[in-house]
């Protein structure tokens, strides 16, 4: 991720000695730019509609990951009899089976390195991989720094274990 993120400039934060603004390498830990300058682009190019920001919708969802790998797997032709909306897709997992948004998903639009096919449940795989990382990028380290504290009470419940036992020995 680290040389991905550095592939690309953005602009720091952080004004420099002079107080102007300047660009240096990405790192993993900065925000993803949007495809938009501002809103109101955002929503010339999607008939009026803003487009949501995805970063958090695997932990806003219920049943997060699977929520979204549905939601991308779930385009097919609606059923017989079932009243389509102008502009809409049918997808059988959203709520009411009705979406604005195209199927964003087709197979064979990418081309994997290792020569994995580029199925759509693929690829569906691949995004909610990537929307989970993205909406908790530090989760190795929070877990890496919970086993750490987790062995540390462990040596300290035996350490304070045998102190105690040490200390109230002459009693019994």
């Amino acid at each position: 991720m680290k040389a991905i993120a550095a592939g690309y400039q953005v602009t720091d934060p952080q004004p420099n000695d002079q107080g102007q603004m300047y660009q240096r390498p990405g790192r993993p830990s900065d925000p993803i730019p949007g495809p938009f300058p501002n809103d109101q682009a955002a929503r010339a190019a999607n008939n009026g509609a803003l487009p949501p920001d995805l970063s958090m919708i695997v932990k806003a969802r219920p049943g997060g990951p699977n929520y979204v790998y549905a939601i991308l797997t779930g385009y097919k032709d609606p059923p017989p009899g079932f009243n389509m909306l102008s502009g809409m897709n049918y997808d059988e997992y959203f709520p009411g089976h009705q979406i604005a948004m195209p199927p964003p998903l087709s197979d064979n639009a990418v081309t994997f390195a290792d020569g994995v096919s580029a199925s759509v449940p693929q690829m569906a795989h691949d995004v909610v991989t990537f929307l989970a990382w993205a909406s908790e990028p530090n989760l190795d380290d929070r877990h890496r720094t919970g086993l750490k504290v987790i062995l540390f009470l462990i040596v300290a419940a035996g350490v304070f274990y045998a102190m105690k036992r040490k200390i109230w020995a002459p009693v019994h």
